[in-house]
């Protein structure tokens, strides 16, 4: 009986929402500090994974592949790589806006999506003799201190708040912005989501899991919807966007989306893939798009054997109409709380550009799975991202207006 009540309100409120638009972008990621650097990768199809050496005593071997975010920030922004990031990226973000066309409301709100925070800080705090600490350095580990540094920079003074829903953080965050300014809470907000975790002893948990792979190539390891798929590849990034109800300057626009929990198990998804199936249709309801029309599914794809099977079966039952399925993460590695954030922008990439960003194929896979930077065709694009514990989320993105 609730899930008829839930379907009903979902279809209730079918197109009813308005669109939101994505007017500015801003990344730093393993391909450098700026968009431009992902916009090249994305071209060229590289893999911003890199060989990472000096990891003796916490993984074996002494090495692993990880997009990693280099160490040059500017100090200014703070004194760890994930303050700089992340107000690198939303200074990008909100400059691309205001060249544009975007004009700030009158209630500018921010949503950080994260899921361990200053992993540098925090860890050198734990691992120092100190007994105590000067009283900034505390507060800078706080994540709460480098949005009010951001909010203050900027003039901003509507709602903040962080988001954590482990990998689909970014979209939960996008979800809780879009209801911000739908429902007049926020004119405007500047979507953070930031992750750099990848520390050896992070990775070495994901490894022991037995979901990351940490001593093979990026292609070797992760192959989503492909035969020999072993898992993820780490990453890391900070991604930032300016969402609005203005369509000045549009880049991509927030049609609709949904969340669903498993409530099932720790690490597993539930195998009957109901409340995922479920936050599919519900996303497109409030989009107010049917499954027809989709053209592409942008999957969380992580290369793991129960994740791509599960958004195979979704394509399958769910899109048999659309024209594929891809996954980045072989180009930008598994980004964690920032994962769907920068695959997001492979969707903005691809509207404006008129290319799928999608990796090379390197084995036998999915029948509808894209082969390298593809044309696109027209429709709307979904964007899924699934986070370890049954955390589902999907968002239907559309194009910018003509």
């Amino acid at each position: 009986m609730s899930e008829a009540i839930d379907r009903s309100s979902a279809t209730e409120r079918r197109g009813q929402e308005s669109p939101l638009h994505i007017t500015g972008v801003g990344a730093v990621t393993g391909y450098g500090w700026g968009t431009k650097h992902v916009w090249d990768g994305f071209l060229l199809g590289e893999s911003a994974v890199k060989l990472t050496t000096g990891l003796d005593g916490y993984v074996d071997g002494g090495y692993a592949y990880l997009s990693r975010i280099t160490d040059e920030g500017d100090r200014r922004d703070g004194p760890s790589r994930f303050m700089q990031a992340l107000r690198f990226a939303a200074r990008e973000a909100i400059a691309d806006a205001h060249e544009r066309g975007w004009k700030p409301g009158g209630t500018v709100g921010v949503v950080h999506s994260l899921v361990l925070g200053d992993v540098d800080m925090w860890s050198d705090f734990y691992r120092s003799a100190e007994s105590r600490v000067r009283a900034r350095r505390w507060v800078n580990m706080m994540p709460s201190t480098v949005i009010s540094m951001l909010m203050k920079e900027n003039d901003f003074h509507g709602p903040a708040m962080s988001v954590s829903a482990m990998c689909a953080s970014g979209n939960a965050g996008m979800i809780t912005a879009k209801s911000w300014i739908d429902s007049g809470v926020a004119t405007d907000v500047i979507l953070l989501a930031t992750d750099l975790s990848g520390h050896p002893q992070n990775l070495r948990g994901f490894s022991d899991v037995g979901v990351a792979v940490l001593d093979m190539p990026p292609f070797e390891a992760c192959r989503p919807f492909q035969e020999g798929s072993r898992g993820f590849v780490g990453g890391e990034a900070a991604v930032a966007m300016v969402l609005s109800g203005q369509d000045a300057g549009s880049q991509a626009t927030v049609l609709g989306g949904a969340m669903s929990m498993d409530g099932y198990n720790a690490v597993a998804m539930a195998p009957d893939l109901r409340e995922v199936f479920r936050c599919f249709r519900e996303a497109l309801d409030t989009a107010g798009v049917d499954p027809s029309e989709v053209a592409y599914v942008n999957a969380h794809g992580p290369g793991t054997a129960q994740c791509d099977a599960a958004e195979a079966r979704v394509l399958d039952e769910l899109f048999p109409d659309a024209y594929g399925i891809f996954s980045v993460k072989p180009l930008t590695g598994h980004c964690q709380a920032a994962a769907s954030a920068v695959e997001i922008l492979a969707t903005i990439y691809a509207f404006q550009t008129g290319f799928v960003p999608a990796p090379r194929q390197v084995a036998h896979g999915h029948p509808r799975l894209l082969d390298g930077l593809t044309p696109r065709l027209p429709g709307p694009m979904v964007k899924s991202s699934i986070g370890m514990g049954g955390f589902n989320s999907v968002i239907v993105l559309g194009e910018p207006p003509a």
